[in-house]
């Protein structure tokens, strides 16, 4: 009985996208995918007057819509949440 207490269930640990847009005359983009954000980063980055967005990453599999399901239909969508940071 106390094994049954202590098992849990197993979670996949979620990853995140963080993208640093560089403020620079190319304008590049930096892009990690990481288990836990580095806020330590994220502000040196909005210091420098650079633009951050941080992103939750998931499976995705697409499949194709079938034309017969989707007559009269409205299309379900997969909401998201994303951030957008441009200042400490």
């Amino acid at each position: 009985m106390l094994r049954e207490m202590f098992e849990t269930e197993k979670v996949k640990s979620q990853q995140f996208q963080v993208l640093f847009l560089r403020n620079n005359a190319t304008q590049e983009v930096e892009v990690q995918e990481v288990k836990q954000v580095n806020f330590l980063e994220v502000q040196d980055h909005l210091e420098h007057g650079e633009s951050v967005f941080i992103t939750s990453k998931r499976s995705q599999k697409l499949n194709p819509p079938k034309r017969k399901k989707m007559a009269g239909r409205v299309a379900k969508t997969r909401m998201t949440e994303a951030y957008y940071l441009d200042h400490v």
